[in-house]
């Protein structure tokens, strides 16, 4: 999966492109990058262009600019990379971070968007008491200029499904992969990123304005950081359906690849 770039705000953004088709713009979580999508990409790129940017400070994107102030930038710039690629329309795929700038952009941009798939994500804003304490995390990363093992030990459980039945494999990458990590990208890109996600104001009026028989929700079943409740207060605002991802945490479409790839093909037509 080869990366391509293209600048946004002054800044270059890594993509991968690929597959031919109606498009497919998947957004991905914090701390992950585009390969979080690997096995979605390799199902659904046989039917559709499956597009996926690195969000800034993330995979081989640069730094954020600083335009990049909050969610309602982030859409712009996303509208601003289908523009560059004349992508008129296309689904949306959003995870996590990937659903609140996604939800943003499909609100805003109407005629952009045919179907909408947000997981595991959240538009209402952060409970104070847990905006605190990850922006306690991530002063302690800036730092240390690093992500000591204390930090990791108490971040990379909050990815994965509680039981412990995670393939390791899954859990020692994610961790690998956020040891490798620069002091550079992370005061300046991992840092800056967190506190316009985690800071983010209440976003839940956007969901009025999504199409409910074009949209839908789905959540891990054990997802921690954003649990299920929060995937059926939104589904019930946009007046559209909700369903979970059995055996899967916050990285649902990792922990349960099959069981989504399966979804989004079944789900998203092939000619919007």
């Amino acid at each position: 999966m080869e990366k391509q770039f293209i600048e946004i705000d002054g800044a270059r953004m890594s993509y991968i492109d690929q597959g031919e088709g109606f498009p497919i713009l998947l957004g991905h979580s914090y701390l992950w990058s585009a390969e979080m999508w690997k096995p979605q990409i390799e199902a659904l790129s046989q039917h559709f262009r499956v597009l996926v940017p690195d969000l800034w400070g993330h995979g081989q994107s640069d730094l954020p600019p600083a335009t990049t102030t909050d969610l309602e930038a982030l859409a712009r710039q996303h509208v601003a990379f289908l523009d560059a690629l004349d992508i008129e329309r296309c689904h949306l795929v959003g995870l996590s971070v990937g659903g609140m700038w996604g939800a943003v952009l499909a609100a805003q941009n109407p005629e952009r968007v045919d179907r909408i798939v947000l997981m595991d994500t959240y538009l209402g804003a952060e409970p104070e008491a847990t905006r605190n304490y990850y922006f306690s995390l991530l002063d302690k990363a800036s730092g240390a200029g690093e992500f000591t093992d204390e930090l990791l030990d108490i971040i990379v459980p909050i990815f994965f499904r509680t039981d412990g039945l995670t393939p390791p494999e899954l859990r020692d990458q994610f961790r690998q992969d956020m040891k490798a990590f620069s002091a550079e990208a992370i005061r300046g890109g991992i840092d800056p990123m967190g506190r316009v996600t985690f800071g983010r104001k209440d976003l839940l009026n956007y969901l009025s304005d999504l199409p409910a028989e074009r949209t839908i929700v789905l959540c891990g079943d054990q997802d921690k950081p954003r649990p299920p409740h929060e995937s059926n207060e939104m589904s019930q605002l946009i007046g559209c359906l909700a369903a979970q991802v059995p055996f899967a945490g916050h990285i649902a479409n990792l922990e349960n690849p099959a069981v989504v790839s399966d979804f989004l093909l079944n789900w998203l037509p092939r000619n919007a």
